[in-house]
Order: C-alpha cells, then structure tokens, then sequence
C-alpha cells in the first residue's frame, strides 16, 4: 500500500506544478476553449491540462519501474503499451486543443490507440459471465476496442463544467482501485502489485493533482487532450480488471459472482456512460450526428433546474460517488443486505439534495435556460 501511496503523491505533484507551464504554452498557442451558445462559461479559457495530466501519469509510471514490487508488473509490456497510448491519444487531443480536428481524425486516434493497448497485452482474455468464458480472439479485440471508444468519448461528453470530469474521474479511479486491489489480494498466493490497480492510483493521483487548477472557477481546462487520455486510462483500467477476474474471487454467493465481476465496473462509470447513451440516443432521434454537441448533458439539466455551477459539479460527484463506492461495497461489506441498505440511503441523499436544494438558491440566482437547439438564452 506504501509504494501505491507514493504513486498517488508523485502522479499528484508532478501534474500540480506542470499545469502552469501548460496553461503558459496555451496561451502562447491560442489553445483557448471559445465561449460557445452551449458553454457555461463566459470568458475564453485556455486549455491542453492534459499535457500536464499526461506528464503526471508518465511520472508515476517511472517511478513504479524501479520500485520493489511494483516494478514486478513490467515484467509485461501492458503498462508501457498503456503509456504510449495514452501518449497517442493526448498528442490527438491537443492537436484538437490548438486546431480543432475534425471527429473522424479524432476517432482514428483512439482507435490507434486502442491498438497498441491491444497489442501490448490489455485486452479482454475472457469475460466472467458466471464463469471465466473464453470467446473468439477477435471478437475479445473488438471488445476491447469498443470500451476504448466509449470510455474516451464518455469523459469527453461530460466535460462541460469546471472540475466535472477530473472529479468524476478521480471517483472512478479511487473506486476501481478499491476494487482492484481486493480482487488482487485474493489471488493465491495474494499478490495486491496488479497493472489495473497501478492504473488507477495513477489517475487517482493525476486528477487530484488537476482539480486544485480546474475547480471554479477554473484556469485551465484539460480539454480534449485531458479528456481522451482519462478517458483511455479508465478503459484499461476496466478491461485490465474485467479481462482476469475470476468470478469466484468476487463473491461466494454464486449469484453475486454471476453479476458483480461485469456490474462493478460498469456501475463505476455509469454516470459518464448515462451521459454518452441519451447524447446519441437523442441525437440520432433527431436526425443529428451522434457526436453533434447540443446543451442537454446532464451537467445542463442540472444547471437548468436551478442548481449553480459549483453546486452542480458536486451534486453529480456525490451521484458518481453513490453508484461507485456503492457498487464496490457489495464486494466490501457484508452481508449484502447491509450492503444495499447502505447504497439505498445514499441515493435518498442524493435525490433529496438534488430536488430540494434550488428551492434555496441565493437570491438573484436564476437556471440557466437554452433552446431546443442548446443555444443558451440568458447569455
């Protein structure tokens, strides 16, 4: 747990002190996010955080090659794959930052990049459908790719109000690193040194290091730089733990075992991943491109019923916080009963906070509104 800590600090740090120069090269650059009729904010913001974001993880991962016993899951190429990976998909995003590439310049990125994860030895092997099920080779390749996609334009999706993604992202990390590590220790012999859990404390680390910088009122935004590479850091994550568990080491009880191993990690992502399902299911419905931005994500809903821009950003982490942290503790506490007790009165909490708190908005405070197009009309 040690070497994991200094993991969290070091990928913290070293984030932390790279964001001023980042938010320097942005300026310099003209990578400035523009204000737009859909955007909360009011005034031009630069961005490329992921550079930092980037710099942070390839900290820790360098500092994990030469310690004791993290150092033991080099033996494999999958972290230095997900490394230049992630280097792969932050060059792309933060030649979108500066130039503004077009989707499909944007998609062949990930998809490149999905590749050398898949090349370098994280990709699904099996899934614990009850039991360890082995399908096709190429079938567990698209799979594996899909995740890539999907994770990558989840966080991209709810990036939309200061500190949002970082802070749903650093939930996830902590959330799949709790998993991970329970999962690792009961392997026999117990060995806690996994590439999913160092990806996590990692990211853990790297979105803390960010938020201090990117809370409201933010001074940098990650931008697509930021978001593609959390978004791939939290699918190998995922598929790194999903790939090798053995339902067993989940849970005694058959039936949990059977739902846990694929519930957990989706239930750790389920907020950004709700986000991109009613984006494309909304879009396609009306004739749009799935990836044709509008102003009706969740973060929008929740400003337009009342709530403020801070409170907003901490409402929708208490939400990720509630499916995540309550989804990881069926395998925590037992009974299960205690376990679902417990997620239960948080999401009373939740729903209790979301509703009735802009009944006490300051005075003066109104919802932002927007038109069916998403262009705001209070602006």
């Amino acid at each position: 747990m040690r070497e994991y800590l200094l993991v969290v600090l070091v990928a913290l740090a070293t984030t932390y002190l790279c964001v001023p120069a980042m938010r320097a090269i942005a300026v310099r650059t003209g990578a400035y996010t523009p204000v737009r009729s859909r955007d909360v904010h009011t005034v031009p913001i630069p961005r490329l955080g992921g550079v930092a974001i980037l710099m942070g993880y390839a900290a820790a991962t360098l500092l994990a090659w030469r310690l004791p016993f993290l150092s033991q899951v080099f033996e494999t190429r999958e972290l230095v794959g997900v490394l230049g990976a992630g280097a792969v998909v932050c060059l792309v995003g933060a030649i979108d930052d500066v130039r503004d590439l077009d989707p499909a310049t944007k998609m062949g990125g990930q998809l490149v990049a999905a590749g050398i994860m898949a090349f370098s030895g994280v990709q699904f092997f099996s899934l614990p459908l009850g039991v360890v099920t082995v399908l096709p080779a190429p079938i567990l390749v698209i799979l594996t790719i899909f995740v890539v996609v999907l994770a990558t334009n989840a966080v991209n999706f709810i990036d939309g109000l200061d500190g949002l993604a970082a802070g749903t992202v650093a939930i996830a990390a902590g959330s799949f690193f709790v998993y991970s590590y329970l999962i690792s220790a009961s392997y026999n012999p117990p060995n806690v040194f996994s590439s999913a859990t160092f990806i996590s404390a990692a990211m853990l680390g790297c979105c803390l290091g960010f938020l201090p910088h990117n809370f409201f009122p933010a001074r940098l935004f990650m931008g697509d730089s930021g978001a593609l590479l959390l978004g791939l850091l939290l699918a190998a994550a995922t598929i790194s733990t999903t790939g090798a568990v053995n339902p067993s080491q989940v849970s005694d009880n058959p039936v949990a075992a059977t739902i846990l191993p694929l519930l957990v990690p989706i239930a750790i992502m389920l907020l950004p991943l709700l986000d991109v399902l009613f984006a494309v299911v909304r879009r396609t419905a009306r004739g749009q491109s799935p990836f044709h931005p509008d102003a009706q994500h969740l973060h929008h809903r929740m400003l337009r019923i009342g709530h403020g821009h801070r409170r907003a950003v901490l409402l929708l982490w208490w939400w990720a916080f509630v499916v995540a942290a309550g989804s990881v503790s069926f395998v925590v506490v037992q009974p299960a009963e205690l376990a679902a007790a417990g997620v239960l009165a948080l999401l009373a909490v939740a729903v209790v906070l979301t509703v009735w708190l802009p009944r006490f908005s300051r005075p003066g405070h109104r919802p932002k509104t927007f038109d069916r197009q998403g262009r705001r009309l209070d602006a």
